[in-house]
């Protein structure tokens, strides 16, 4: 049961409030924007009825949960489940990488435009409820986000204990205003049939069935949190709120706005708070606020979640990752990325103004993105040795709806769609340029980095003075000996009694057993190496890891004493030639790197144990 409301109000949380705009935008566009007719208003309800069981609840809630990555959902999950991570430049793994690189910046231009789009629309209740309150949407909605952002730093746990019963009431209400709309014109139940949406759609003309098409899609909006979320709650509980309360509250709903519509055309204006009575106005506009602040909440936070797989797995500088509940793995705050969507959600707002202009900027992002999970989920089905011809039959269905809906949003994209997809655009950018710059720096590494054979002749050879404790030096590799340990050897003359070269990579796996931690190899009786083995949802802590090698017996107790933990700090020279990136883009990843989380505190290393040692590598 816990799992099961945590879903609601998780990953329900943004298809859940859709009904504030969607339907109000299908049926405008669906008639151009005059007083909406019959044929309009049905075809409008069986398109998002259809919609809901195809895109949802056949794709997302049938297929695409399958494709989990030991139990981890999302884009970037997917990404290493297919080994795309280590793709090499010009193969089809890389361009497989950078679609789904894209794919995962499209969530954070979705991140920026439904909060804006979410509250905006709640609060716009007010013109229905008092029509002379029309100038404080704005600024209350603006005031609400800030206090959205404020809160992340301070956790979200106690907000997400009133996050499932919340939820659960809205759907209800949701349900009962829509049973009151089809009581005054059960005729609306003829949007069941689709050849009502598809005979609409093909008489409309063109561009009347794309506008319709392309607003009927933001009903579907945060579907993709079905599999973004996985990880967090199970594939059982998240279709078990789907099929059990969520799809009948919608559909319900959806279906009374439609019959409102048939019977008051002129309610089009706001038909989710026509539906109500008088008195219900202001309590729905209380419930309506919280439910797209829990909505807000969890695109947040699935933002937060993304970034931090994105830094695990390389695509992303380290940055600050703060956890906010001890108990609860996936309660992070992100200060970083918590300001700049901040700042990008207060924009949209500020330069779209209302949820109908924002209705523009939304859905180009998620179509792209749904389309490119569909293509990614057949890739995966293809390696895990199902059917091609079953999966191609399948995925290519799902794929060409979600084309036809990306065809449909790509209208809107002077519109406002230019926004999120230029949020999405940097994002993707940024990734790009960080793996290719770390791809570059390791190139450099290795040319600079010496053999162990011949560092240990050297010791040989020239024996330095014996410092007294233990001394572990970080390495980025699995094999050679680190730049800053031979620049410590060179200019020190000096090395500690026992040295172990340690190594904390990040598998494709979400998670390491604890007994699979540690790898040691013994390199002469006084050096070892030491390969630590993390998930991509997981902290890799040189610390514990060091304990976990102990405990395993891999390693001797004695290296826990006196430990010093010598890292490289290295500055990147951008160098004008034709071996890596254009000098501009160097630039900016020197930036980047400059800028990113200290290494020690990534790694979680006490500062008293920690020397960081110098060294300039040209790209």
């Amino acid at each position: 049961m816990p799992l099961l409301l945590g879903a609601l109000g998780i990953v329900y949380g943004d298809i859940g409030t859709s009904p504030l705009y969607a339907f109000k935008e299908a049926v405008r566009a669906a008639s151009g924007g005059g007083p909406p007719e019959a044929i309009a208003v049905v075809g409008a309800v069986s398109l998002i009825f259809w919609a809901l069981i195809l895109i949802v609840s056949l794709k997302y809630a049938v297929l695409i949960l399958r494709a989990d990555n030991r139990g981890e959902g999302g884009i970037v999950a997917m990404l290493a489940l297919l080994g795309a991570r280590h793709a090499k430049p010009g193969t089809r793994q890389a361009v497989l990488l950078v679609v789904g690189l894209v794919g995962a910046a499209l969530l954070y231009g979705d991140g920026a435009i439904t909060p804006a789009i979410s509250v905006l629309s709640a609060v716009e209740g007010l013109k229905v409820a008092a029509p002379g309150l029309d100038r404080l949407v704005l600024p209350i909605t603006i005031a609400i986000l800030v206090g959205l952002f404020l809160v992340q730093s301070k956790g979200v746990a106690f907000i997400g204990r009133i996050f499932g019963p919340v939820m659960v009431v809205w759907f209800i209400v949701l349900a009962l205003l829509g049973l009151g709309g089809i009581w005054h014109a059960p005729q609306i139940l003829g949007a069941l049939n689709p050849w009502r949406a598809v005979d609409f759609l093909v008489h409309a003309g063109w561009h009347v069935s794309f506008a319709m098409l392309g607003a009927a899609f933001l009903a579907v909006t945060g579907g993709e949190a079905m599999y973004a979320d996985l990880g967090h709650f199970g594939a059982r509980p998240i279709r078990l709120a789907w099929f059990g309360l969520v799809l009948p509250a919608l559909v319900i709903h959806y279906f009374g706005q439609g019959g409102l519509l048939l019977v008051e055309p002129d309610a089009i204006e706001n038909p989710f708070y026509r539906l109500s009575p008088d008195w219900a106005h202001y309590p729905l506009i209380a419930l309506a606020t919280l439910a797209t602040v829990i909505a807000s909440q969890a695109i947040v936070s699935g933002v937060f979640s993304l970034t931090q797989q994105s830094i695990q797995l390389g695509f992303l500088p380290p940055m600050r990752v703060i956890h906010t509940a001890r108990d609860e793995r996936g309660q992070i705050y992100v200060p970083v990325i918590n300001w700049l969507m901040a700042a990008a959600t207060l924009t949209a707002v500020l330069t779209f103004g209302s949820s109908d202009k924002l209705a523009g900027a939304y859905g180009i992002a998620v179509s792209s993105l749904m389309a490119i999970t569909t293509l990614l989920a057949a890739l995966v089905a293809l390696k895990w040795g199902y059917n091609p011809v079953a999966v191609f039959a399948v995925n290519g269905f799902f794929l060409v709806i979600d084309l036809v809906f990306l065809g449909a949003n790509s209208v809107k994209l002077f519109e406002g769609g230019w926004f999120p997809l230029v949020l999405a655009g940097l994002v993707a950018f940024l990734m790009l340029t960080w793996r290719k710059g770390n791809l570059l720096v390791e190139e450099a590494r290795t040319t600079l980095r010496q053999p162990e054979g011949e560092f240990i002749e050297q010791l040989r050879r020239e024996p330095p003075i014996t410092l007294p404790g233990n001394a572990a030096f970080l390495s980025s590799a699995t094999s050679g000996i680190p730049l800053h340990l031979s620049r410590f050897v060179e200019r020190s003359h000096a090395l500690h009694e026992r040295i172990l070269l340690v190594t904390a990579l990040y598998e494709e796996a979400p998670s390491i057993p604890r007994d699979e931690r540690a790898e040691v190899t013994e390199i002469t009786p006084d050096i070892f190496r030491l390969v630590l083995h993390y998930g991509f949802m997981e902290d890799a802590s040189i610390p514990d890891g060091l304990r976990c090698a102990v405990e395993c017996g891999a390693l001797p107790k004695a290296f826990l004493d006196d430990l010093t933990i010598f890292i490289g700090h290295e500055t990147i020279i951008p160098k004008s030639d034709d071996r890596g990136m254009a000098t501009w883009r160097e630039t900016i990843f020197a930036f980047l790197l400059r800028n990113a989380e200290a290494t020690g505190a990534q790694f979680c290393i006490p500062t008293r144990q920690l020397v960081e040692v110098g060294t300039e590598i040209e790209i």
